[in-house]
């Protein structure tokens, strides 16, 4: 894989061509076939995902048993149980493909590796996990304040893929709706 891919993911200006060069080895390229499992719950998170292609998703288990997703995750995007990764702690959520997809690869102590040797790479590492906790902290504030019909609306103007290629019930546990419901709004925004 060329270094361009690697660059769009750990984007930063600290970060030097012989950088990319260096990161993008710690990385192994792996296909999925779809519905394939690449963490399930219980297991501890030995490395994290770069998605190349396809469409992957987390999910859980309500307190009635009922599955719900709880994140999606398309190319370009970083597949990451955090807590279990960095705690060393059994992960509480599942992470599927849903679609044949290709993901490159990185084991903990590689990254954590890179981490130590790549300063660069350390300060991409704070960006992003701030990142993180201000996406968290949206998608919190969004699901008690906008409408299901406005959630659905922002998720396929952002990442059109999962709309065309996820299951609607893995859309709907995801918009914390039921199935008929996202049914419902579907067919008001297509008469729309």
């Amino acid at each position: 894989m060329e270094a361009s891919f690697f660059r769009e993911i750990y984007n930063h200006p600290s970060l030097k061509k012989e950088d990319y060069e260096l990161i993008a080895k710690a990385h192994q390229q792996i296909a999925f076939a779809g519905g394939a499992t690449l963490l399930k719950i219980g297991s501890t998170a030995k490395a994290f995902y770069l998605i190349e292609k396809g469409l992957f998703r987390s999910f859980l288990y309500d307190y009635e048993g009922n599955e719900i997703t709880t994140e999606f995750y398309c190319p370009g995007d970083i597949l990451i149980e955090s807590f279990s990764l960095f705690q060393r702690i059994p992960s509480k959520e599942n992470f599927q493909a849903i679609t044949d997809g290709t993901a490159w690869k990185i084991e903990y102590d590689a990254f954590q590796e890179l981490l130590a040797t790549i300063e660069g790479f350390r300060e991409w590492g704070r960006a992003w996990a701030t990142n993180q906790l201000f996406v968290l902290k949206q998608r919190s504030i969004d699901a008690l304040t906008i409408s299901a019909t406005e959630r659905y609306l922002t998720l396929m103007d952002r990442k059109p893929q999962i709309i065309l290629q996820s299951p609607l019930k893995y859309i709907a546990s995801y918009l914390g709706i039921t199935d008929t419901s996202l049914s419902r709004i579907r067919k008001e925004i297509s008469a729309g």
